[in-house]
């Protein structure tokens, strides 16, 4: 693993190993604090799109490791249009030991790690959001007696967001369902991967309409945003056709008894989530986000550690 783009280009073996260091890494800071493993290290941060939990979770976990972070706005570079995005890559690689990359497009996560000899990380793109992904995992790992044969029910818009969860849940033998309003399924390439992952994985994969047929026996919930970033010409009509879609109190108790409910953040309490669910007894969501920050410290000391 030289770089971490997407799910999909691990197994689940390494799947395991990565979790397995975010849960040891995690049990030492709370014990006596990180070991300085980092303290030679620098991660360039390029954004191309503001964040929260993305940014300072990667700034604090470089810290805790003993490294550097340096954000580089959106305004500073331009990504693509200032400056190429292979000559920012080979710009960068002269300066640091990785980058973590926030951006609308894929591709350009693509480009930038075909262009350097440094790490790459996808902190979100328009076609997938691994770290989350694997953040969502610890999550169930630490919260669930087991991981293999749950069921993870997914409400709401066949995201990059959903595409990551669908992939990794796959990977790890988590059955997956999703339900979304028609026309905003996950894509049907996205669909035929997931099915062939969660085939060799011995996994369930559904995508279908009704979310309480999505929820029912789900050990899991989970939703987003119905409009997410890029996206906000749409958030009126998206707003009418998600309706029926809010994961609210009525609907968690068609789940099991011991179901929880996750979410990304940010929330628009009150249209995904009820702030019922979202402050109530099965929510799990700051926890979720709290984990975003041992999760990344797994992939930058698997990607920087040991790297000369």
């Amino acid at each position: 693993m030289c770089n971490f783009l997407a799910i999909d280009d691990f197994t689940n073996k390494e799947l395991k190993t990565l979790l397995k260091l975010a849960i040891d890494l995690k049990k030492e800071y709370f014990s006596n604090g990180n070991k300085p493993i980092l303290n030679d290290k620098t991660l360039a941060m390029i954004f191309q799109k503001p964040s929260l939990r993305t940014r300072v979770s990667f700034e604090m976990a470089m810290h805790h490791l003993g490294g550097k972070a340096i954000y580089i706005s959106p305004s500073e570079i331009e990504l693509g249009k200032r400056e190429s995005v292979a000559d920012v890559a080979k710009v960068l690689d002269g300066y640091v030991d990785g980058i973590m990359a926030r951006v609308f497009q894929y591709q350009q996560l693509i480009e930038l790690a075909e262009n350097t000899t440094i790490p790459v990380i996808n902190g979100l793109s328009n076609y997938n959001h691994p770290c989350q992904a694997l953040g969502d995992i610890l999550t169930i790992m630490e919260l669930k007696s087991r991981v293999e044969g749950l069921k993870l029910a997914f409400v709401g818009d066949g995201n990059n967001v959903a595409t990551s969860l669908a992939k990794i849940c796959a990977l790890m033998n988590i059955n997956f369902t999703i339900a979304s309003p028609k026309g905003f399924e996950l894509n049907k390439d996205i669909i035929n991967h997931i099915k062939t992952i969660s085939s060799d994985n011995q996994a369930d994969f559904l995508q279908v309409s009704n979310p309480i047929e999505a929820v029912s026996e789900a050990d899991i919930i989970y939703t987003d945003v119905w409009t997410s970033m890029g996206q906000e010409q749409e958030k009126e009509s998206r707003r009418q056709l998600f309706q029926n879609y809010q994961v609210n109190q009525m609907l968690v108790d068609k789940a099991k008894s011991n179901v929880i409910v996750m979410h990304d953040l940010p929330a628009n309490r009150g249209e995904e989530i009820t702030e019922e669910v979202a402050d109530g007894s099965n929510s799990v969501i700051f926890h979720q986000a709290h984990n975003r920050l041992h999760s990344a410290k797994a992939i930058l000391y698997h990607l920087l550690a040991n790297k000369q």
